[in-house]
């Protein structure tokens, strides 16, 4: 695995400072079903960092008394880690907005029998990894029988309700490039997907959401292998748009690590680049107060580029 900070260390991305928090973040832990070209997380099979119950019970602390309106759990696959029903559960009896961050195959795997019903019984929002409409591109991309364990796995999903209107249950699917590309028009490849995904599968869902691959961990090692590293970010770079520096998701939402450190966003996590305190280097959760944040320089360096290229691209797609 080649390291990327360094190569995104010294920077001229603009300064950035937090806007109130809506939005908290939790990466549960980087164990997966899958091994994704794409993965900002690395994620994967032997991964064995995972949030413990008292990290947890921290989390739904932190969600009651910071007021966020949104809990956006993600991963690995999050609902590997044995306390991701107590999370869900804890705070949509809060009233919280709860987000599962799914690869959709994991809703077959051994042990999370009924996962689909549980989500819809709390009525979490699914926002569901499909980065292609087309079989081939996503086996290629997420590994053979991928696309096929996908679209079962979203069949699914719809006869619980999900991405149906009259359900009132939020299934969003998420595209990403194969390679070092910019992504399409969100609007235009949503109607494709559309199309495509009720034509031949009779899918229904609510929303694409278009991101950027982000040059770092295994998607940024990979572009070092084949000597593309120093090319994609001067396509980043060159798309750069500054009104897109408003609605970048870390002004808004806090990132916490399966130990209960927290971070600007889940690429800075990845990069260990905590939030920015003078009082400590590293932040825990239960030493932070949501309020104090308004205001926080946020920690940028040239992987931001990846989020206000172009269209942009935040965890809820195109800006």
């Amino acid at each position: 695995m080649h390291a990327t900070l360094s190569r995104l260390e010294t920077s001229d991305f603009p300064r950035l400072h937090r806007k109130y928090l809506e939005t908290l973040q939790i990466n549960v832990g980087y164990k997966c079903n899958q091994t994704c070209l794409h993965c900002h997380v690395n994620a994967g099979p032997t991964r064995t960092e995972a949030m413990s119950r008292a990290t947890a019970v921290d989390v739904i602390a932190f969600v009651k008394d910071s007021g966020v309106r949104t809990l956006d759990i993600t991963g690995g696959a999050p609902e590997l880690n044995p306390h991701f029903r107590f999370l869900v559960s804890s705070a949509r009896a809060l009233g919280v907005h709860v987000i599962d961050r799914c690869n959709l195959t994991i809703l077959e795997q051994p042990g999370q029998e009924g996962l689909a019903q549980f989500l819809a019984d709390h009525e979490v929002e699914v926002v569901a990894s499909l980065p292609c409409y087309l079989e081939d591109n996503v086996d290629a991309q997420r590994g053979k029988g991928v696309f096929e364990t996908s679209i079962r796995c979203l069949q699914m999903l719809n006869r619980f309700g999900y991405g149906r209107e009259a359900a009132g249950l939020a299934l969003n699917l998420v595209y990403n490039p194969q390679g070092a590309v910019l992504p399409p028009a969100q609007a235009a490849l949503e109607q494709d997907y559309r199309n495509h995904l009720q034509e031949r599968y009779g899918i229904e869902f609510h929303r694409l959401y278009v991101l950027t691959n982000m040059p770092i961990q295994r998607f940024g090692s990979t572009l070092i292998s084949k000597g593309q590293f120093e090319q994609y970010m001067h396509l980043l770079k060159s798309a750069y748009q500054p009104e897109n520096l408003e609605s970048v998701m870390c002004r808004s939402l806090l990132s916490v690590d399966w130990r209960g450190y927290v971070y600007d966003c889940d690429f800075n996590q990845m990069l260990d680049l905590p939030l920015q305190s003078e009082k400590r280097p590293r932040t825990h959760l239960t030493e932070l107060a949501a309020a104090g944040l308004a205001g926080n320089p946020i920690v940028v360096k040239d992987h931001c580029y990846g989020c206000t290229a172009g269209q942009g691209s935040s965890c809820a797609g195109a800006l």
